[in-house]
Formats: C-alpha cells, structure tokens, sequence
C-alpha cells in the first residue's frame, strides 16, 4: 500500500501527468481509476475461472467425463444467466451479457460436432475410459487397489496390441486417412503422458504398488508409444514432426452456418464467397493499374516477379524490420490516428523462424510480443533460400509493422492485457485478424504507399486476403480441393508454390477453425464499414474511433458496432449487420 501511495503523490506531482521510472514513461492513473467498467465483469471473470477448474482431471479433453462435464457447466450457467435482469444493466454489462450467452449457447450448438470427431477417434482408443478412471481415482485420493490397478494396465497394453493388428490389417482400399491416424495419434500420446503421470504419482512411494504395477506399466507404455508412431509416421506420414502434408477433411454447410452464428455474422456461406470474390476483383483490378505503371502493361505477374527481387541481402532483414516500423509509426502519428502508450511502442522484439517451420510459416507474423522473420537459413537448399527471400521481399514486407506491430497486433495485445481484461475470453479472429487488416486498408486510402511497387506489394496480401475467404470456404464447402487451393493461390494471387503449399497446408490441417483465413478481410471489412458509419460521417474523429475499439477488448465487430453507437440491446438479440451490403448475386 506504502508503494501505491509514493507512486500516486509523484505522478499527482508531476507537472504534465507523466513520470519516468528509470527509461519507463509513467502517465496518469486517474482516467484508469474512472474507467467505465460492466457489472457483469465479475461474472464474466468467475464464468472463466469456474470452468477452468471444472474441468476436473481433464487431462485428455476428449475423455467422456471432461466433455460431460464441460456440457453441464454451461447449461447450469445458461440457466442462471437467464435469470438475470438484462434490463436493469448498463450497456457495457448488456454486451457482456450477449457475449457469455452467445459463448455458451456456441458451446451447445458446437457439442455435437466435437462428439462426432471424438466417435472417429474413439476406435483407437478404447482405453481411455480406463485411464480416466484410473487418473480421476488419484485426483480425488481414492486408494488405489495396487493389484487391480495392475490388472488394468494389464488389459490396456492388450487393447493397444488390438487396435495395432486391426491397423495393420486394413486393405489398401480401406486405408486409414492420414490426418485422422494422425489426430489419433495426438490423442493416443495424451492418454500415455496421463497414463504416466498417474503410475509417477505412486511409484516409488507405495512399496506394494511399484512390485504389482511397474512391469505392466512399463509394456503398456511401450505399446502406446509404439502405436503412437505406427499411426503418425507409418500410417499417417509425418517424418521429423513435419505435418505439412496433412489436409483435414472439409466440415460441411451446417458446421460453417454454426460457426457464422458464434461470430455474430448475418450472411450465408455463398454471400461472403460473393464478397470475397467482389473484395478480389476490386485487387485484381488496382494490381495491372500498378503495373501499367511499371511498364507491364496490365500483365500483373510480370510485374509481381520484378518486385519479387527486390529483397535485402542475407543479414540485412532485421534494418529492413526497424526502418518499416519507423516509416509506418511516422505516417500514423502525423495524422494523430490513434493514442500509442510509449511502453507499446518498444516492448516488442524479433525472433527468427527456424527453417524447417517455414514449411508451414513462410511469411512473418506477431506471436507473444514478438514478429517471428521468416528468412533462409545459412542450411536451407539454394532453392528454398531464393524462394524465402522473393516471398519476404521489400514491398511484400510494406505491410509489416501496420499489420503484425503497431497500430496491429501489438498494440492490440498490448491493450487487451490493460482494459477490460475479461472480455479476453471473448476473443474472435474477425476482431483480432479483422483490426489488423483493416490498418492496411485505412493506410492504403491514406496514400501510406507512394510507388507502384509499394502497392503491389499490399495488393499482395489484400489479394491473398480475399483468395483466403474463397480457398476455405469452397474447400469446406466441398467445392475445391487442397491441390486446387494451392494453384489458386500460385495462379490468381502471385506465391511461390512452396510458401503457397505452406499457406494451404496450414490452413486446412485442423488447427483452425473453419472461419479462421476467411476472418482477416471480412473483419477487416466489418471495421471499416463502421468507420464509414462514425468517422465519415464526422460523428468521431480517427483517432476517437480507434481508441474506443482497443479500450473496449475484442468481442464480434456486430457488437463493436453496438458499443460504438450506443445500441438499445434486447436480451434476444440477433445479428444482422449487413456489414458489405447486399452480398453480390
């Protein structure tokens, strides 16, 4: 507390509100103390609390318990949210309201797709009712019988056995499909490391348990680990770890439309693909404008290939880094766009990718305060060097710090962490992603870029944005094909084929979900139709604007939009911000 007051008297001492801490600027903490806050924060808080530690020993998320579990703990949190008053809150409390029930009812709607994955698994793993039940056991101290915990273990090693020669038995034309041998891989390797964790929590200390257990064990251990690479590297494929072949299958319209729904979207798969392509034409066009510029006439490729060699030497990339931050930050402060707290303008840093990763990250991008420079390694083959650095040359890197840095990521990272922290739980990609492109299309109606160069460079990735909203909605749409989405992108946006087998790659093994690479340009599109609505229109300043979007923590854009406008929100509300108009027909 004695600390707390010292530094309140000198910075209520300091003549412009600011302090300094050795090199760390100090400003007022005043407006920090009033900051308008929700009445549901507290909930909101506990609602992420309580369903962490309700999870139990979740140590596997697809045991039957944790999933059972996690259902009932939001509906019991559906029901009590309904008892609620909305009408007595304010509107940051009514935001959160909407937020947690619309989290909790996507978490109903999502159940029955994460079931059907877990029923794919689930032949491979018909020990994992007795590895919970083993590891639930310890959790709650229950005392473990040594001989028939043996016996159990016993049984596992015979079922691991079974599903290897079961494995090994199928006929070519009813092969294992290697992204599924390699999800049951991972999940096989989950119920091990349980499985090992639960046998270290009593050997050694119980005499009687290690002389019944620690054979068993042991067998059991060995045929989960070697069934867990029978499946990842003789079935499904994956060498070193590298999963950068592996396609998850497409989901379908009805896990789409319910994904759309959870991100407060109003428009049908189909209208966001007319979007998309609406969004690309527009590229297409100002890219063979950029290169009649150049003298290519409207051949945009030709003109692509030229900027493709402009890129910096071998060990010139990271004073290429530090100038493009200096550029963009300039641009934006002259035009006074947005409030940059000193500390976020120097509390990032760099790391390189390794080159093995850049099979599936070829470009740079912003992780944990940091840009991760994808750039050939002194170890890569000659082709693979010149293929890294035509993919991260000068103009395609124009977007860098405005995107991954600041005023993108970073500040938004920067600011997520310091107002209304709880909303965190909220997070979407159409805010996160959807901000960051969208300062590449505000810069870009600025006149940030001066050459043809330099526009086709963020044509580039403007470009690639829509292509992304078109390759995964058609894939998951079942109406393109992985080895399609890759010529797509070589053909009709300009990658090298390896970083473009890289983006497919990446953004269709399963990691994602399914609106993920759709989210960037739509997001982007959400904000800037909302600034449209409130800047042009002179109801706010730019800087107004994006000042209230990073204080107000990342939510659905439609709800952004609430906020912004001061919405009358009802209980019952529903999205239908028609944010790109009427979708092209």
């Amino acid at each position: 507390m004695r600390g707390f007051v010292a530094a309140f008297c000198l910075l209520a001492a300091s003549a412009d509100g600011i302090s300094r801490a050795g090199d760390v600027e100090v400003g007022p903490i005043g407006s920090l103390v009033a900051e308008s806050t929700s009445e549901m924060a507290p909930a909101v808080v506990r609602w992420a609390v309580d369903g962490s530690d309700a999870k139990g020993p979740r140590e596997v998320d697809s045991w039957e318990g944790s999933r059972r579990r996690s259902r009932e703990f939001a509906a019991a949190w559906a029901a009590r949210l309904r008892e609620m008053d909305f009408d007595a809150l304010g509107l940051e409390g009514k935001i959160d309201y909407l937020l947690l029930a619309n989290e909790l009812r996507a978490t109903a709607e999502s159940a029955k797709f994460v079931a059907g994955r877990d029923a794919e698994v689930a032949p491979f793993v018909p020990f994992a009712a007795a590895v919970e039940a083993l590891v639930a056991a310890r959790y709650r101290l229950v005392p473990v019988d040594p001989e028939k915990a043996a016996g159990t273990l016993v049984a596992i090693r015979k079922q691991v056995d079974e599903v290897r020669k079961q494995a090994e038995a199928r006929k070519p034309d009813d092969k294992i499909p290697a992204h599924l041998a390699d999800r049951a891989a991972g999940v096989i390797e989950a119920n091990r490391r349980a499985l090992a964790g639960w046998f270290e929590g009593y050997d050694g200390f119980d005499p009687l348990f290690s002389w019944w257990t620690r054979d068993p064990h042991r067998k059991a251990d060995e045929g989960l680990r070697e069934l867990v690479k029978y499946l990842r590297e003789t079935v499904a494929g994956v060498k070193d770890g590298d999963r950068s072949a592996l396609v998850a299958p497409p989901i379908g319209r009805e896990e789409i439309e319910a994904a759309l729904r959870a991100e407060m979207i109003a428009y049908s798969p189909e209208e966001l693909l007319a979007v998309g392509e609406r969004e690309f034409a527009w590229c297409d066009a100002e890219r063979r404008k950029a290169a009649a510029e150049l003298g290519f006439g409207d051949d945009w490729k030709a003109a692509a290939d030229k900027v493709k060699k402009d890129h910096v030497e071998p060990g010139g990339q990271y004073r290429m880094i530090r100038g493009l931050v200096e550029e963009t930050l300039a641009f934006v402060d002259a035009r006074d766009l947005v409030t940059i707290p000193p500390l976020a303008r120097e509390s990032w840093t760099v790391h390189t990718t390794p080159a093995d990763d850049q099979k599936h990250q070829p470009y740079y991008f912003y992780s944990g305060g940091a840009i991760s420079m994808a750039y050939p390694a002194d170890r890569m083959d000659h082709e693979g060097k010149l293929m890294a650095m035509r993919s991260n040359n000068v103009h395609f890197t124009k977007n860098l710090a405005m995107h991954e840095l600041i005023p993108g990521h970073h500040l938004q990272m920067f600011m997520n962490a310091r107002h209304q922290p709880h909303r965190r739980s909220f997070g979407t990609p159409f805010w996160t992603e959807g901000w960051a492109l969208y300062w590449e299309i505000l810069l870009w109606d600025l006149g940030f870029p001066k050459t043809p160069e330099d526009r086709l460079g963020l044509l580039f990735w403007r470009t690639h944005r829509c292509a992304r909203i078109v390759f995964s909605l058609k894939y998951h749409l079942g109406k393109m094909t992985s080895q399609e989405a890759i010529d797509y992108l070589v053909d009709q946006v300009g990658h090298e084929r390896s970083s473009a087998e890289g983006e497919v790659r990446r953004s269709l093994a399963g990691g994602y979900g399914p609106l993920y690479q759709a989210s960037y340009m739509l997001g982007g599109l959400q904000f800037r139709a909302l600034s449209k609505e409130l800047v042009d229109s002179g109801k706010m300043t730019h800087k107004a604007f994006h000042d209230r979007i990073l204080t107000g923590g990342p939510m659905p854009v439609e709800l952004v939009r609430a906020r912004l406008t001061d919405a009358k929100l009802t209980r019952d509300f529903t999205p239908s911000w028609k944010f790109a108009g009427e979708a092209p027909k």
